[in-house]
């Protein structure tokens, strides 16, 4: 299964950080620093550990934020979305 929209995510998440658009959460984020985008992937990843207990579909959608997160970080980091997967590919084998 391909998850294509992963790639634009981060294709958009990569364009505010150029662009840094006023009005752009991810922007924000980018401005705000390492430290708060840290805080808000450890943030997320609690919320995932809750969502186990309350059911799928909070699990799905929580998961969802704290992939979208960790995106933010790696384009912070200037890590892009194709060196991630190659790892995965690498590991798979």
């Amino acid at each position: 299964m391909s998850c294509s929209v992963l790639g634009e995510v981060f294709g958009v998440i990569e364009q505010r950080k150029r662009e840094m658009p006023e009005n752009s959460y991810v922007a924000e984020l980018m401005r705000s620093g390492e430290e708060k985008i840290l805080r808000k992937l450890n943030e997320e990843l609690l919320e995932v550990v809750l969502a186990c207990r309350q059911g799928r579909k909070e699990l799905v959608h929580e998961s969802a934020d704290l992939l979208f997160h960790l995106m933010v970080l790696l384009s912070y980091h200037g890590v892009s979305l194709s060196e991630v997967c190659a790892e995965l590919e690498r590991r798979r084998r």
